[in-house]
């Protein structure tokens, strides 16, 4: 087989909810195989679940960005990709480093911690629905109510004003475009360093992350800048993109939105088969190996990139025994890998999870006959202008 014959990751989707067809027939008949880059490099895709997890707690494989390289075309990330990892990115970072960093943060977002947000959390949704209200439909759904949402909560939680929101919303779609110059997402870099650097040496607002991280006094300023930058520029559009396709689903599965309304102890476990069914980071999570080593029966050679497939994992029937292409809230959802596995798992998952707590159960108690005001097929989906899978509106009405 010649590189040219070995193929690139796929990104065409026939339905909305469900990643390419070619990663199910990828995954049940060579779940690590041979992928070609875009700059022609062959490294490896990953999509099974047992593959997956097994690579993510493997130390073997390092997560540096030195030798990162994404699976579909992003000249936006060719500033941070190949090089070292900015101060503070413990998601491009290995141990012992990013144990120090990673161990500043994960007390900072336990679920307790996390649920003491939740009366603040319950007076931004009750706001954001007494506007929607107030308009009358139909709205905008993520303008109007997931990303308002998500950049409130970021906002307070890292100490950031929330009147900067314009702001880094737009330098987080140029960082996370995947059309995005170089050149431009290094101006947006510097624009979210600029902000969060002068955030962090006035104090920001009271008991915001930042300023708590700095009274720590263990990590320096700019290594509070970089988590800042990383958890304000990823943390509201994910958070957004998950709530609004969660919606979408729902509306669009009336059965399993039916279920969900009427049984309120049903919605935990809903929102992990939200979670698992629409897997926002779609293009999965970039690894290479440190060393030469076997792995699931190939020989792969230190450097190589290797792409793991979030997607293809969370649709596993050999995980998800019962129909894993369907969204079932009652199912077992336990190691669903929506939000990676390992050392590396989001640090912020419980805050997703609290925000979607809040946010979806309020939602259809305020406008229990919510639905979309275009037909399902006209909603349109982003899956090749960013890695986080979303759509571009969701209009609603009631």
């Amino acid at each position: 087989m010649t590189p040219q014959d070995v193929p690139s990751y796929p990104t065409e989707r026939t339905c909305p909810f469900s990643p390419p067809e070619e990663l199910a027939t990828y995954r049940e008949h060579e779940p690590i195989r041979r992928m070609r880059y875009p700059d022609g490099h062959i490294g490896w895709l990953v999509t099974s679940h047992s593959l997956v997890r097994q690579l993510l707690s493997d130390p073997r494989f390092s997560a540096r960005s030195e030798f990162k390289r994404a699976p579909v075309a992003r000249p936006g990330v060719e500033p941070f990709f190949g090089v070292p990892a900015l101060p503070g990115w413990v998601l491009d970072l290995d141990p012992p480093e990013h144990t120090r960093i990673r161990q500043q943060l994960t007390g900072k977002f336990t679920a307790r911690r996390m649920r003491e947000l939740r009366p603040r959390l319950d007076r931004i949704v009750a706001d954001l629905l007494d506007g929607m209200e107030r308009h009358g439909g139909p709205v905008d759904l993520v303008e109007n109510f997931t990303m308002p949402l998500s950049s409130l909560t970021i906002c307070e939680l890292l100490g950031v004003p929330y009147s900067e929101r314009e702001e880094f919303q737009r330098d987080s779609k140029v960082l996370f475009g995947l059309n995005s110059t170089a050149d431009d997402a290094s101006a947006a870099m510097d624009r979210l360093y600029e902000l969060l650097r002068g955030v962090a040496k006035s104090g920001g607002q009271q008991d915001g992350l930042l300023r708590t991280l700095a009274e720590d006094g263990t990590l320096d300023a700019e290594e509070i800048t970089g988590i800042g930058a990383m958890m304000l520029s990823g943390g509201h559009g994910s958070t957004s993109s998950a709530m609004a396709l969660g919606t979408f689903a729902l509306l669009a599965h009336p059965d399993q939105l039916a279920k969900f309304t009427a049984d309120p102890d049903l919605v935990d476990n809903a929102l992990e088969e939200l979670l698992r069914y629409v897997t926002i980071f779609h293009f999965g999570v970039p690894r290479s190996p440190l060393e030469d080593l076997e792995f699931g029966g190939q020989f792969l050679k230190a450097g190589e990139s290797i792409t793991v497939a979030l997607p293809s994992a969370n649709r596993d029937p050999e995980w998800f025994k019962e129909a894993p292409d369907q969204l079932d809230i009652e199912r077992n959802t336990s190691g669903h890998l929506a939000f990676g596995h390992g050392i590396h798992q989001c640090t912020g998952q419980n805050l997703v999870r609290m925000e979607m707590r809040a946010a979806l159960p309020a939602l259809f108690q305020r406008f229990p006959r919510l639905s979309l005001a275009i037909p399902a097929a006209e909603v349109r989906i982003y899956t090749d202008t960013s890695p986080v899978f979303g759509v571009y509106e969701l209009p609603v009405t009631w």
